[in-house]
């Protein structure tokens, strides 16, 4: 299954980098996408609005005032669900997933994998 991070940063503090890292031991294919430069754990971070087949899931680590400027490219994307990590919550964004039958889910990745209902 494999899962799109939006907003992906090689910060180490950073909650999309302890996903990322979270994810991966899990076995989860993981796509790097943010504004940062740089790897984590071996996986580029690329910038811009890569091209990616069959994401099954979109991560958010992009705050609401940013995620304007990425609607189509989620859109674009198709993936089954977008999870809105704690901060990323919008309902603008959330009500054109539902239009397009796209599940929003405004949970917080590591606690859904830490629980095991990732």
């Amino acid at each position: 299954m494999k899962t799109l991070i939006l907003g992906a940063t090689p910060n180490t503090d950073r909650y999309a980098y302890k996903a990322a890292i979270a994810l991966q031991n899990k076995g989860h294919e993981i796509v790097l996408v943010g504004i940062k430069q740089g790897e984590i754990n071996g996986v580029q971070i690329q910038n811009g609005m890569p091209d990616v087949k069959d994401v099954h899931t979109i991560t958010l680590y992009v705050g609401p005032q940013n995620q304007a400027a990425y609607y189509d490219y989620i859109l674009s994307l198709k993936p089954k669900r977008v999870i809105f990590n704690p901060g990323t919550e919008n309902t603008e964004l959330e009500n054109l997933l539902k239009q397009n039958n796209i599940e929003p889910v405004i949970a917080c990745t590591l606690v859904m994998l830490s629980v095991g209902n990732y």
